[in-house]
């Protein structure tokens, strides 16, 4: 806490502490006002893939403002926003046929559960009374209260619970580490969490739900938790069964962040409706986006044609620019290739390192995208007590000038209220020596913080 906070005119996200200002940033590295080299390596929220300050990034993004910088949807299109759509529709070979672009993940959310909510009321034959989502415990799929009631976080649930909508209903999610029985195969814990998802179905009435909405790698809420090989195969059957929508919410695992452009290639499990935005723009402009299946889009052009939902910077021209720049970039530089090697090098290094540790549970996730969850006890899984703020304490030891490393902590893994774990989703371009530097730095912040917590 510092009283200089007192002399921001910001609603910083603690009114009672005024943060380090950035003063620039290259690559990697973020440059902090006092002359600290910071190693940026979350990205952010999982955002900055291309690192900062990338030249070609930033003229395309300078070309585009000499250009044009805005116009209303509802009037014009741009080139910009055509070529960025051709893009992202032709790599998934056209079957998500239509490209939506707005600005924030919440955003995305929002878009897509009123998409297919229209998208009942737009059949031949309508069906106005699907008005019902399912999720999973504990999802987060944004802040903004349609996103916020999709999702199942607790804490980013309870001051607003009494504003919610209370047509979501949330099952378990597909997190092998706590909820996989002793001895029960891959494909039986598949089978048993699609049992789940069906009885949810019919408890609420199959023809009220409109989609199921899941993660394909569960991002802030578990901390990069992959789902076992064949599960949202089998979630989308259960889907089609009903004849509900699959949504895929890949804002923080997509756009390369796994080490395909899209996650759900990797099991060839094509989603209803795409969510996607941080690594789609790399944090040089704000923007994200729905992607749509073609047999959507039939439906509306057969229908009243009209997506009654739109906002002011849908759209927007530089958003679109930084989105083309960076998804070209990617391409260019063969990154999704870097990707996939730095980021067997991170899991290698990571379970080298902290497999055997005291306090380190689990290690997970896919690509770039790396989470450890944290237990009092490795045998019972106990987890720490949330008095002890321990992912807060260590994502704030980071901070601190000896080590300049950016460590994203989150709470509630276990419950929505016990539980901890970290983030780690460093740039595309990161290299081996960039990497040992983070693992190196991670062990020295998890040496003090605990030994701390032991006094």
């Amino acid at each position: 806490m510092t009283t200089e906070a007192n002399t921001s005119a910001i609603l910083h996200r603690d009114t009672r502490f005024l943060p380090k200002k950035c003063v620039g940033g290259k690559g990697s590295y973020l440059f902090l006002e006092d002359g600290t080299t910071f190693l940026d390596s979350t990205g952010g929220a999982a955002v900055s893939c291309l690192g900062h300050g990338h030249e070609g990034v930033t003229q395309l993004i300078k070309d585009q403002m000499d250009q044009l910088s805005y116009c209303h949807s509802a009037f014009f299109g741009t080139t910009v926003a055509e070529e960025l759509a051709t893009l992202l529709v032709n790599s998934t070979n056209g079957t998500l046929s239509k490209l939506f672009v707005i600005s924030s993940g919440s955003e995305a959310v929002e878009a897509a559960l009123k998409l297919a909510r229209q998208y009942f009321l737009e059949l031949p034959t309508p069906q106005p009374e699907r008005t019902r989502f399912i999720a999973r415990l504990p999802s987060y799929h944004g802040t903004t209260l349609g996103a916020l009631s999709a999702g199942g976080h607790v804490q980013r649930r309870q001051p607003f619970e009494p504003l919610l909508s209370k047509n979501t209903s949330h099952v378990s999610p597909c997190y092998a580490y706590r909820n996989k029985l002793d001895g029960e195969s891959d494909a039986d814990y598949v089978a048993r969490l699609a049992a789940e998802l069906d009885a949810e179905f019919q408890r609420v009435g199959p023809q009220t739900v409109c989609a199921f909405i899941a993660e394909p790698v569960v991002g802030a809420a578990l901390g990069c938790v992959p789902a076992v090989p064949g599960y949202f195969l089998a979630m989308k059957a259960v889907c089609g069964k009903y004849g509900a929508l699959f949504i895929l919410d890949e804002i923080m695992s997509g756009m390369g962040r796994t080490g395909t452009l899209h996650a759900w290639e990797q099991e060839d499990v094509v989603p209803d409706i795409q969510t996607i935005g941080k690594g789609l723009g790399g944090g040089y402009a704000p923007v994200s986006g729905l992607l749509i299946n073609d047999f959507i889009v039939q439906i509306m052009d057969k229908g009243s044609g009209i997506f009654r939902h739109g906002q002011t910077y849908q759209g927007h021209p530089i958003s679109c620019a930084a989105a083309l720049a960076v998804q070209k970039t990617i391409k260019k530089e063969n990154l999704l290739e870097n990707v996939r090697k730095m980021g067997a090098y991170l899991e290698k290094q990571l379970r080298q390192r902290f497999e055997n540790h005291p306090y380190v549970g689990d290690i997970r996730g896919k690509g770039l995208f790396w989470g450890l969850e944290f237990v009092k006890d490795k045998a019972t899984k106990e987890p720490f007590d949330p008095s002890d703020r321990l992912s807060f304490l260590i994502q704030e030891k980071g901070l601190e000038p000896q080590y300049s490393v950016s460590l994203y902590g989150s709470s509630g893994t276990v419950d929505g209220i016990k539980g901890d774990h970290l983030i780690l989703a460093p740039a595309y371009i990161v290299s081996k020596g960039e990497i040992d530097i983070i693992v190196d730095t991670l062990e020295k912040v998890l040496e003090d913080v605990f030994a701390t917590l032991q006094k």
